[in-house]
């Protein structure tokens, strides 16, 4: 693995803009991803995330703002094309050639970037590399990308939507496999929808709302920011008045009870239950889903919001084909 200095951040995003006229998918994005970590990028579809993505890698160009990659500011395309020698990209489409086999595919990126941990990484990601990708599950193509991109030991990993299509267990390999990365000093920026796994594997997150950074903190405290879960048995009388509390938000009710977030003060709850006659209390940690419904209301999802439609792609932009090519739509190759 490559080395780093010390005051260089792997990714570090000013002031990053990418307006299309009709809609701002990014809106003066600042943020710096530190060295060794695991950073989420989370949003829903359409929020922005794969804009980004392609701008840290040269694939798009800003309309303000800046951002520099391992040092190489994405503006200095020559700077930018060695810093991506370091770089594992995972694409949230891949692309690949439907007639070529997983082993060709593999070959052709060693040819281009080495293949240092093709081996290691074919023991945990296990793809049928002799049939032609027109035979893959999604599941098989997507580890068939996770080899690709980690094959040649880079020094920072760049992932969109990373376990789309893999089964669960996959997924936990997935997730145990990135905590080795980062603890043996790789940095992975990933962006996600899927808010279950931020919990598991990252260390600090971006939430990313309608093209704007509307949080950016470690995963324990963004989930000490969302209160507790609250489940109360009580009486229908008793339940208006508990949630009339400052504080409580995504209320459910149920036959004999009601349920919601408590984002107040925690004395002030106790005090207002001990005034009822309270059959069952259960306080929990709430799921990640529930923290981000401060952030996005309670559907989790935006429309309108960005060019990026459901698959991860962009209206009239380029897509990358997963082998060492960006495809426009309108047929152009462009050499990745």
């Amino acid at each position: 693995m490559g080395t780093d200095s010390a005051e260089t951040p792997p990714i570090e995003v000013t002031e990053l803009s990418k307006d299309y006229g009709e809609v701002l998918a990014n809106d003066s994005l600042s943020f710096t991803v530190r060295k060794g970590e695991v950073f989420g990028f989370l949003g829903p579809n359409g929020a922005g995330k794969s804009t980004l993505i392609r701008m840290l890698l040269g694939l798009l160009k800003p309309t303000g703002g800046t951002a520099t990659v391992l040092g190489a500011d994405i503006h200095d395309e020559e700077a930018l094309i060695e810093a991506k020698r370091r770089i594992g990209y995972l694409p949230a489409q891949l692309g690949f050639e439907e007639a070529v086999t997983g082993e060709e595919i593999l070959d052709y990126h060693a040819s281009m970037k080495g293949e240092q941990r093709v081996d290691e990484l074919l023991d945990i990601f296990s793809p049928p590399l002799e049939r032609p990708i027109r035979e893959y599950s999604t599941g098989n193509e997507r580890m068939l990308g996770l080899i690709q991109a980690f094959m040649h030991d880079p020094d920072l990993v760049i992932m969109d939507e990373p376990t789309s299509g893999l089964d669960p267990l996959m997924q936990e390999e997935f997730n145990e496999f990135v905590r080795r990365e980062r603890d043996a000093g790789t940095t992975i920026f990933f962006s996600s929808h899927v808010l279950s796994e931020v919990r598991r594997v990252c260390d600090r997150v971006g939430i990313v709302r309608a093209g704007e950074l509307v949080e950016l903190e470690d995963v324990e405290t963004l989930l000490d920011q969302g209160g507790k879960r609250v489940r109360v048995h009580t009486t229908d009388d008793a339940s208006g008045k508990i949630t009339a509390l400052d504080g409580v938000v995504d209320v459910t009710q149920f036959p004999d009870g009601v349920q919601f977030i408590y984002t107040g003060e925690y004395n002030a709850l106790i005090e207002e239950l001990a005034t009822h006659d309270v059959h069952d209390v259960e306080i929990s940690e709430p799921p990640l889903e529930d923290v981000f419904v401060h952030y996005y209301g309670t559907s989790g999802t935006e429309s309108g919001s960005g060019t990026e439609n459901e698959s991860g792609t962009e209206n009239g932009s380029r897509t990358e084909n997963g082998s060492g090519t960006e495809t426009r739509t309108d047929g152009e190759s462009i050499d990745v």
